[in-house]
């Protein structure tokens, strides 16, 4: 337009080679922004200084816009947080919401992570942990041990065997977390502030959802259940807890799930361990205690101080 000002729409679209109906939009556009001005019918090209003068005052003046947005925006997101834990501190919420994915559990518990101001205890049964719900737990418990948060974790023995796992809770003892482990864990349970705790919809199938719960009745009795498994569970990297030179923590609690009459594989699964290697385990005891059978090894076991006697 400034070199040649006696070309056509025409003229132009073939200099450029590209269509008529596109000279014509970049025109348009041009003069939107006051590069081109259309006087008595001609157009003639504005001065760059001034144009780009215009083009970045209203680009100043959608970013304050943008920013009175957000700033109007966040403020509602504060009172409604708020008003929501009112409507929590007066009861006025269901003591009980189920989670029904696996994807509804995480967001729940990604939320509960990032407000939590004192305290989140777990336990974490099924032995090794997935590599997915390790690197979805990392980012919160950094969050969480980096505001101060106390972060209790109980594995099972078994998890020490699963080099991811192992890592994981080096990593999250060094950063101030508390890690313990325990032969058998009852129920997997995440709480947080001793308010809210989320229990699997079905504990044999925990990819199935949670319970949400809330009531200070069921919270005092699943804090109650937490402390008393933490306080007889191994310091993580104690190695293998012992109920004396004989036997230990994970060996008794298989002869005792043994006793009861479970099958190998409901023990197994108890114990987080395999198939496989729960009946070398087995093999193992009763070559210790020179049984020849699973009843006489529990005779045996009672016999050397490793079982209580039924009652």
């Amino acid at each position: 337009m400034l070199t040649r000002k006696e070309w056509g729409i025409a003229q132009i679209a073939a200099h450029l080679g590209i269509s008529e109906t596109e000279v014509r939009a970049t025109i348009d556009r041009l003069v939107e922004l006051s590069l081109l001005r259309r006087s008595s019918g001609a157009l003639r090209a504005g001065s760059p200084s001034v144009a780009f003068h215009d083009l970045l005052q209203r680009q100043r003046a959608d970013l304050l816009r943008r920013q009175e947005e957000f700033v109007a925006t966040e403020h509602a997101v504060d009172r409604l947080i708020q008003e929501y834990s009112e409507l929590c501190a007066a009861g006025a919420r269901h003591e009980c919401d189920c989670l029904e994915s696996v994807e509804a559990v995480r967001a729940r518990i990604e939320t509960l992570a990032r407000g939590a101001t004192s305290e989140c205890l777990s336990f974490m049964p099924g032995g090794a942990q997935s590599p997915e719900s390790l690197e979805a737990s990392r980012p919160l418990d950094h969050e969480m041990l980096a505001r101060g948060v106390s972060v209790r974790t109980v594995y099972q023995d078994s998890a020490c065997n699963d080099t991811a796992t192992l890592a994981y809770a080096r990593w999250m003892t060094g950063l101030g977390g508390e890690v313990r482990t325990a032969p058998t864990l009852p129920i997997r349970i995440v709480m947080f502030d001793r308010e809210v705790a989320l229990l699997p919809l079905d504990p044999t199938a925990s990819r199935k959802g949670a319970v949400e719960v809330c009531g200070e009745g069921i919270i005092t009795a699943l804090l109650a259940l937490f402390e008393e498994v933490w306080d007889h569970a191994a310091p993580f990297g104690s190695g293998r807890q012992r109920c004396d030179q004989s036997i230990t923590m994970q060996e008794r609690e298989l002869l005792r799930l043994l006793a009861q009459g479970l099958t190998d594989e409901a023990t197994s699964k108890k114990l987080g361990i395999g198939l496989r290697t729960h009946r070398r385990m087995v093999a193992d005891l009763m070559d210790r205690l020179g049984a020849r059978s699973r009843f006489e090894a529990g005779v045996k076991a009672v016999e050397k101080g490793w079982l209580a006697p039924a009652s």
